[in-house]
């Protein structure tokens, strides 16, 4: 029987055989430019002061633009977003508003409030929702109140200051439907939602990214002019010329995309029209600041309208190529006009395809998983941005521009020289965390492969590429610290998604994918392999690994006394690749025997790593206590001698993820795998073989274990693990045990003394810049790796291993229904209580009880470790979007 594919399965297919450029445009448009390490010119390398909010407005970037809601092209040259004013602003709102990381008492922060409703793999229909207040902005309120709280307090949101109380706010949904991949829809639909009539004026508007004032002669102003009711963009280097036109007639603006100098430097200005002319004209009256002449590298038709209240004030746009990408790119309606009903249908029809293509991936969903589930996917695609950096180019500089400070080339940075990133990422957090994270990335890629398998495979691999890796192999890990190590979870990413989308094919398999990966993943295994410790005995080295402030001391730097920390979780991860990288290897095997040499370095590797972590013969200490029964981060004095640091965090929970276990056929066809024979003369180096035969190597229902957690270390761990005293929450696992709550952890090595406090919110201290915090919370990815983890134990142990869940409950379970429980918490921060309410809200009443707020949903860093409250970064739809799977999964099997 034939089953007829979606539309936008159609127009996937189209555009991943290159038949149709369906990824031309999107939602790339960035949230947040200023303040980034890529726009900073100073000195100092402070960021934030360099390239503040109040300059976004007048100065123009280098790197990159931003907006609210925005598109643009896959390369950021012709940029489309709205730009508002409600009569009472002194700035036009041209962008979100939110604190810098100095000016947030728990760092930088968003103060804006706007949701990813709607978003579609190719970008054919998207949907934004802002939330603009009828009165003043209180910029200057959220500034001075956020910097009198101390680290203590919570932070001074929009909602405290009751700027939406009665309702005086406009919803604007900002909606994009595309006929064909250069033709695009644009729909602004505002609602006065207050109890008055209220004014709005818009301004779509549409800008070219200036890459011409840096001194290279093949980028030159080209501005955007006006020919009759249209706006005509100039033809770019694989970019056709394109027509803005709008439905009905307005007064249209023109300026220059061009840096204010005299207002921000006190300069004459070199262009007579600048980057804020908008705002100069309407705000403050000013009307030589746009070029009467109508032309300009940016434009916008100034609309203006006072709403009744409960009035929708709807205003239609299309932004299409003059000339056809190709003959048979052509508008799907057959309407002659630009508008009219077949713009309206088209809309419907692609609201429609959305809606069918989410119940193609996974059918039959409750309504209220469904809206998280697709809340979940929009937020992931609306969060993909261009990233461009040149870092040869920001250390040497520009022609036309002053040389960089010398300080530069000292700087953590100069070693990339060769990095060149021109492409569209998945960012952590489009506001934010406006750049790309390399462990964060997999988690997305991860996340888009129940939704877009090809999108997921390009994003693992990007950051592997030659324009980003160091000459060494090393991965860069985020544009803040280039060279910071991110636990290597890439090739358990490159597994799943080559699984994911195996299943969803119903066994097509693309193994070139696999391949190529682990030819990429190999270099990188080799830059990791050579981070020994210093004393090598194999306790790889750390640092930061993601976690930030997990430990009593920051783990990147030694102690002032020449202490170090001997990180559990880094022998771990180095573990956990090394069974992942197998697994690939095992995968390619089978079809292609010459990859099953390469598996007898894996497993070897993974046997050193086991005995390094776990058997006491090997050196004077291990990261093991068995007092406590967990794994302890050590500390190693100048002197030799060591000492536990006896804080319980997830950090101790990293070895569980170092686990996989395969069948008979497969251990015949690879017998390097069976390690009690294949790795004995090993054993007899480094350890007893009663030791190995009671703990490795295990045979259990026809299949054999390998897992860096021995069975009666796992059994410990998971009293822990599931003790609503420690670590279980309502709402998953914390990152840090509750215990020190009551009992906080002191620790002093010689002059550095520290306290460590279960904080299940915001961060109490300033460590890596204050703004996340694993000091208690819920933290969606490791919880994801976690499940992951207990479901391949289930896989081997099957019934004869249960747990008593919760701990002291008398319930006891296999780990397979534990790992279905902790995602029915994990996904319960969202779905509806009892009483109706979503976790992820919080105690805010109008969140949880306005029509309008509460099915509207934010997807945090993380969560309140008690109460699941979002907290940090409000539109990490990276990699919470993992929730999507687990809904995928407590779907297949609703009985967990």
């Amino acid at each position: 029987m034939t089953v007829s594919l979606p539309s936008e399965a159609k127009r996937i297919a189209e555009r991943d055989s290159g038949h149709a450029p369906w990824s031309l445009w999107g939602s790339y448009l960035p949230d947040r430019q200023w303040g980034t390490v890529r726009e900073d010119y100073s000195a100092d390398g402070d960021a934030w002061r360099s390239f503040p909010h109040d300059h976004a407005r007048s100065r123009v970037y280098r790197w990159g633009e931003d907006g609210l809601l925005g598109i643009c092209d896959e390369q950021c040259r012709l940029c489309f977003s709205l730009a508002l004013w409600n009569g009472q602003d002194p700035i036009l709102k041209e962008r979100p508003f939110g604190l810098s990381n100095p000016e947030g008492n728990h760092g930088e922060d968003l103060k804006d409030y706007y949701f990813h409703i709607a978003n579609t793999p190719t970008h054919s229909f998207m949907r934004g929702l802002y939330k603009y207040p009828q009165a003043r902005f209180p910029y200057e309120q959220l500034v001075a109140e956020n910097g009198r709280r101390d680290r203590t307090q919570p932070e001074y949101e929009l909602v405290d200051t009751g700027i939406f109380d009665e309702g005086r706010y406009f919803d604007v949904f900002i909606e994009y439907a595309k006929a064909s991949p250069t033709d695009l829809l644009i729909r602004i639909r505002a609602i006065n939602r207050g109890p008055d009539a209220a004014p709005l004026s818009l301004l779509p508007t549409l800008w070219l990214r200036n890459t011409w004032a840096w001194g290279y002669p093949d980028q030159i102003r080209q501005p955007l002019r006006l020919d009759g009711n249209r706006l005509i963009t100039p033809t770019l280097p694989s970019l056709d010329s394109y027509e803005l036109l709008l439905n009905g007639s307005a007064q249209w603006l023109f300026t220059d995309n061009e840096t204010n100098d005299e207002r921000l430097y006190g300069q004459p200005n070199t262009a007579p029209f600048q980057k804020d002319g908008f705002h100069r004209f309407l705000i403050e009256g000013e009307q030589g600041a746009v070029n009467p002449g109508g032309e300009g590298t940016k434009a916008a038709p100034l609309l203006q309208h006072t709403l009744k209240p409960g009035e929708t004030w709807t205003v239609e746009l299309r932004l299409r190529a003059l000339v056809p990408h190709d003959p048979a790119d052509t508008p799907e309606d057959d309407d002659p006009l630009p508008f009219g009903d077949a713009f309206n249908a088209l809309f419907e029809a692609r609201e429609h395809e959305w809606q069918a293509y989410m119940e193609h991936r996974l059918p039959g969903l409750t309504p209220d998983d469904r809206l998280i589930h697709s809340s979940a996917l929009a937020g992931l695609l609306w969060c993909k941005k261009y990233y461009g950096w040149s870092v040869v180019r920001w250390l040497d500089g520009d022609p036309t521009h002053p040389a960089p400070p010398p300080e530069r080339m000292h700087s953590e940075t100069a070693p990339w020289r060769r990095l060149h990133a021109d492409d569209i990422i998945a960012m952590p957090d489009a506001w934010e965390y406006p750049y790309f994270c390399q462990w964060d990335l997999m988690f997305h890629a991860v996340s888009f492969a129940i939704v877009d398998p090809a999108t997921a495979k390009q994003q693992s691999m990007l950051l592997r590429s030659p324009h980003y890796t160091a000459p060494n192999a090393q991965t860069p890990a985020y544009e803040w610290a280039l060279s910071d190590p991110n636990p290597p979870i890439g090739a358990w990413a490159v597994m799943r998604i080559f699984q994911i989308e195996r299943k969803q094919a119903e066994g097509t398999a693309d193994f070139a994918y696999l391949r190529e990966a682990l030819r990429k993943l190999l270099l990188e295994y080799g830059w990791w392999a050579n981070r020994n410790d210093r004393s090598g005995d194999n306790i790889f080295e750390g640092g930061f690994l993601g976690l930030d402030n997990i430990a009593v001391f920051d783990r990147r730097f030694p102690l002032s006394d020449g202490s170090h920390i001997l990180q559990c979780d880094g022998t771990a991860w180095m573990a956990s690749l090394s069974l992942n990288l197998l697994n690939i290897a095992v995968e390619l095997s089978r079809d292609e025997p010459e990859y099953a040499d390469i598996c007898e370095r894996f497993v070897y590797d993974f046997l050193v790593l086991t005995f390094a972590l776990n058997v006491p013969a090997q050196r004077e200490y291990i990261n093991w206590n068995e007092e406590d029964g967990f794994y302890y981060d050590v500390i190693k004095r100048p002197d030799g001698s060591t000492d536990y640091l006896r804080t319980r965090s997830v950090s101790g929970l990293i070895p569980l993820l170092a686990v996989a276990s395969f069948d008979v056929q497969t251990v015949e066809r690879l017998p390097m795998l069976d390690v009690l024979k294949s790795g004995s003369w090993l054993i007899h180096e480094r350890t007893s073989p009663t030791w190995l035969e009671a703990n490795m190597g295990r045979w259990h229902n026809d299949r054999l274990l390998l897992a860096l957690v021995p069975e009666d270390r796992l059994r410990r761990i998971c009293q822990r693990l599931f003790d609503e005293d420690e670590f279980l929450s309502p709402y998953g696992i914390r990152a840090l045990s509750k215990v020190y709550e009551d009992h906080p952890y002191r620790y002093t090595a010689g002059s550095d003394s520290e306290e460590l406090r279960y904080s299940p919110a915001d961060s109490p201290v300033a460590m890596f810049g204050g703004n996340s915090n694993w000091r208690g919370p819920v933290w969606m990815p490791i919880n994801f790796l976690l499940i992951e983890s207990l479901q391949k134990f289930a896989h081997f142990y099957g019934d004869s291993f249960k747990v008593e869940f919760p701990t002291r409950s008398g319930n006891w379970i296999n780990l397979w229904d534990a790992s279905l429980q902790l995602q029915k918490r994990l996904v319960g921060i969202f779905r509806r209580d009892a009483m109706g309410r979503r976790a992820f809200n919080g105690d805010v009443d109008l969140f949880q009880n306005d029509p309008h707020w509460r099915d509207l949903l934010l997807f945090n860093e993380y969560f309140h470790g008690d109460n699941g409250r979002g907290v940090g970064a409000s539109h990490q739809t990276g990699w919470s979007a993992v929730v999507a799977k687990m809904i995928n999964q407590l779907h297949r099997y609703p009985s967990g």
